[in-house]
């Protein structure tokens, strides 16, 4: 044991804890010989009648130089607060519970496992019981009359993880950003859909993703293109998306893809006080506005053949000067008109009155001046429809996607 006779009060234990005071320590021999050296610590400082801060000085100084852990400590402390002593406690097991399934029967269980691919309980139970009863073999007699809830408590017991190691997926966690539930427009512009269009592979080479965002109640559109679909590219995509619309952005709408659902968007909309609100299991309907203009608006206009990430901005600029101002001012929508019948179920017609462009939707809305964002009047917005007819727009987008076809689809040299 170590000569403590240097240290005699609780200054020198602070010293020595900070490594100032000089001294060597060395406590070696059996459990009951550290134990020994602990009671003679604790009365040598009067432990008992120390203040809380003193009390933990002794604690950090018998710590340090046995190596013991804090809860360890403190029930040796607790043992010789009630009994004046530190002994050491012998683990009985002379009145435990003999085990009724052997070492034998969990390696027998892990060859079955190993076998059979780690089937159910209830299936891994009947190869068992097979096993003893259909093909006399004998060592399977205690596992035949097991139950399927013990097969899993065997399954975890250290004997059969050193014996084989079973290896699971990782489970995914429901994300908790966002709402999820279908968005409440209540007839006013602002709450959008959004979704991701894939431009297609290539000899293992990924191709340009289109950001498709429509407004529920006036099917206003904006048509974006991003090379990467990561936050570095997406961020900067979305913002400048957002501010497109010529109405406040009042809510966003996703599917359950990881390009929306993160911190960086949610930061985003945060910022811009978006409510954000994400599709239902089982509710196609909740993004299905976005998936149609998928369909009728992206792939009709830019197809299906693979575009290279390199020429993402050329397509975004086609999307900003061609095809956005082109389906927002010149191309008519379908809108429908909901009544309801005589069993409450809800009937949508489309009829020839309400077959408008989405601008000319968004004026035809009442008071539809209030929902302009600041600075923003539609004598501006008027100017831009009226700059040339539906067919001089239609024109000028044909022509410059086919420009835009034709540097895509010439060879690099």
């Amino acid at each position: 044991m170590m000569d403590t006779d240097q240290l005699k009060n609780i200054d020198q234990l602070i010293q020595f804890l900070n490594g100032t005071q000089s001294i060597t320590v060395s406590i070696e021999g059996p459990k009951k010989t550290r134990y020994a050296w602990i009671r003679k610590t604790l009365v040598q400082f009067h432990y008992l009648t120390r203040t809380k801060f003193e009390k933990g000085i002794v604690r950090q100084y018998v710590m340090k130089v046995i190596g013991c852990s804090r809860a360890q400590l403190t029930r040796l402390i607790h043992q010789y607060q009630w009994t004046g002593k530190i002994i050491v406690r012998h683990n009985n097991n002379a009145n435990r519970f003999e085990l009724r399934y052997t070492r034998a029967d969990i390696l027998l269980l892990a060859q079955v496992d190993e076998l059979h691919g780690t089937l159910s309980g209830y299936a891994t139970k009947k190869l068992c019981e097979r096993a003893y009863t259909i093909f006399d073999q004998k060592e399977y007699e205690r596992l035949a009359c097991i139950s399927v809830a013990h097969i899993y408590n065997l399954r975890h017991s250290t004997t059969y993880t050193r014996q084989r190691w079973q290896y699971e997926k990782t489970k995914p966690k429901a994300s908790d950003l966002g709402i999820r539930r279908k968005p409440i427009p209540n007839g006013e512009p602002g709450y959008i859909r959004i979704d991701t269009v894939h431009q297609g592979d290539l000899d293992r080479q990924k191709g340009v993703y289109h950001i498709n965002a429509v407004d529920e109640v006036t099917q206003f559109e904006v048509v974006s293109t991003v090379e990467k679909i990561s936050e570095q590219y997406l961020i900067p995509v979305l913002e400048a998306l957002l501010n497109v619309f010529p109405f406040l952005i009042k809510g966003f709408h996703s599917d359950n893809g990881s390009e929306y659902v993160n911190q960086h968007v949610v930061k985003l909309l945060d910022k811009l006080l978006i409510e954000f609100t994400k599709s239902r299991p089982r509710h196609s309907n909740d993004n299905a506005l976005a998936e149609s203009k998928n369909g009728s608006i992206v792939r009709k206009t830019l197809g299906y053949m693979h575009i290279p990430q390199e020429y993402a901005d050329q397509v975004n600029a086609f999307n900003r000067d061609y095809l956005n101002p082109y389906i927002n001012f010149h191309r008519p929508c379908l809108f429908a008109e909901i009544k309801i019948d005589a069993k409450g179920k809800q009937r949508k017609t489309y009829p020839y009155k309400l077959i408008m462009t989405p601008y000319e939707k968004f004026k035809s809305l009442p008071d539809a001046i209030s929902y302009l964002k600041p600075g923003l009047t539609f004598l501006e917005l008027d100017q831009v429809a009226m700059q040339m007819t539906d067919n001089e727009a239609a024109k000028q987008m044909q022509e410059a996607r086919s420009r835009l076809f034709e540097a895509v689809q010439q060879p690099v040299v």
